[in-house]
């Protein structure tokens, strides 16, 4: 018997953001407001971890509404007809012993399933002053936005291009919400 344990997103202290270059001109950064996971772990070991991760895409905020609007359309993310960016895991490889690893799954944006791979950083397990379990990461990739029918590009002011490469650059803080006794073998068919 094993302990599996349940993971929250706390969204005041995570940040799921990323960064496109437009050639020759600084980085745009965006940021989504709307996010949650469900994320399962045997006991604190997060080289265990299942994760189903979900964001809504109008809830992208890059700190202009006129662009913010245009991403939304059928050019990128056509959140009238897709609803939601997803992303499940469960593969792990450790990279050193400092807590580095990369992190492997399917990542779901306008129907199109594909697979990447994400840089992970582990800060470690804490206790807050009220008891509370928290867990912190730092997660980094890389992305072309083709790879999912994000095709849009155009000649902007003085000629400039929208790369196809988005950064994925993360910040997350996991709440532990509790704990249940289950056999390791058949955790994930117990939760679902």
């Amino acid at each position: 018997m094993h302990t599996k344990i349940k993971w929250m997103i706390d969204p005041v202290h995570s940040e799921i953001a990323f960064k496109v270059k437009p050639l020759i001109i600084p980085n745009v950064k965006g940021v989504f407001k709307e996010f949650e996971a469900s994320i399962y772990t045997i006991g604190s070991d997060f080289m265990t971890a299942e994760i189903d991760f979900w964001m809504n895409p109008a809830s992208v905020d890059t700190g202009n509404a006129n662009r913010d609007e245009h991403i939304r359309s059928e050019d990128f993310f056509d959140v009238e007809h897709h609803k939601e960016i997803t992303f499940t895991c469960n593969t792990f490889e450790t990279v050193d012993n400092d807590g580095s690893y990369e992190m492997y799954g399917d990542l779901t944006i306008k129907g199109i399933k594909k697979r990447i791979e994400l840089n992970v950083e582990f800060g470690g397990v804490i206790k807050d002053l009220w008891g509370a379990e928290k867990a912190g990461f730092t997660i980094n990739g890389k992305i072309n936005r083709k790879d999912w029918d994000l095709n849009w590009n155009t000649l902007l002011e003085a000629g400039v291009l929208v790369s196809e490469e988005i950064r994925i650059s993360c910040e997350v803080q996991l709440l532990k919400a509790n704990e249940e006794p289950v056999f390791v073998e058949s955790a994930r068919a117990i939760n679902n």
